[in-house]
């Protein structure tokens, strides 16, 4: 890179193309089964393990639990929350749609919600 000492300078990054591209996954997972019992410690720290396996790491955000609610016909249904999110340089909407599948089975959920957004790390 070559600099004109007289043109004006940016000293940040120029080209924004060149942050590392990623992905940031959230999976939202209630606190209590679909038959309303509890979900324990282990079962998430498994989780956590499986990911940190497959991505080099997993974060938990399990001791404020978020609250999730939604409508379902003329009623409002309430779901404590946990939240895991993953980084990962691939997206592999393959791996995600199975693992979703098989929390859904293992929960005794309707539905697990696991989303994604691209990000740039700074």
């Amino acid at each position: 890179m070559r600099f004109d000492s007289d043109a004006p300078r940016n000293l940040a990054c120029s080209d924004m193309s060149a942050a590392q591209k990623s992905y940031l996954v959230e999976i939202l997972l209630p606190k209590e089964t679909g038959h309303g019992k509890p979900i324990g410690q282990k079962w998430f720290e498994d989780l956590l393990t499986e990911l940190t396996g497959k991505f080099g790491g997993a974060t938990s955000f399990m001791r404020a639990p978020g609250l999730g609610l939604w409508r379902s016909g003329d009623e409002t249904e309430r779901d404590n929350i946990a939240v895991i999110e993953v980084m990962a340089g691939e997206l592999e909407p393959e791996y995600w749609t199975r693992l979703r599948e098989r929390v859904e089975r293992e929960l005794f959920q309707e539905e697990v919600v696991i989303r994604a957004q691209e990000i740039r790390q700074l």
